[in-house]
């Protein structure tokens, strides 16, 4: 099965069995992450599961939607790798994503 690396706030990191299908923010959720907090659900309607992505898997990714970028606009946070986790599906091509969980706005 294919992992996902997830980077908490505190640096520590941990590698998980990722499905293909579900996105990474039900992923980390799912795997007991509990400061991602993913408000709406996965609803692209807050910005409760941002993170950074590394840069190595940015060619991977679909593009960033006008609303996820309307999204990302409003967190202090962000960055050129920043991605709302919920946008992601996982997928075979994905193998050894790294994240972080990006600091609560």
């Amino acid at each position: 099965m294919a992992k996902l690396t997830v980077i908490n706030r505190a640096g520590e990191e941990q590698s998980i069995e990722a499905g293909e299908g579900l996105t990474v923010m039900e992923i980390i959720r799912d795997n007991g992450f509990d400061e991602l907090l993913a408000l709406c659900g996965g609803c692209c309607s807050c910005a409760t599961c941002h993170v950074y992505v590394d840069d190595s898997f940015s060619g991977e990714l679909p593009g960033v939607s006008a609303d996820e970028n309307d999204l990302l606009d409003s967190s202090d946070h962000r960055t050129a790798q920043s991605r709302l986790s919920c946008q992601i599906t996982f997928n075979a091509a994905l193998d050894g994503l790294r994240v972080t969980i990006a600091p609560e706005d």
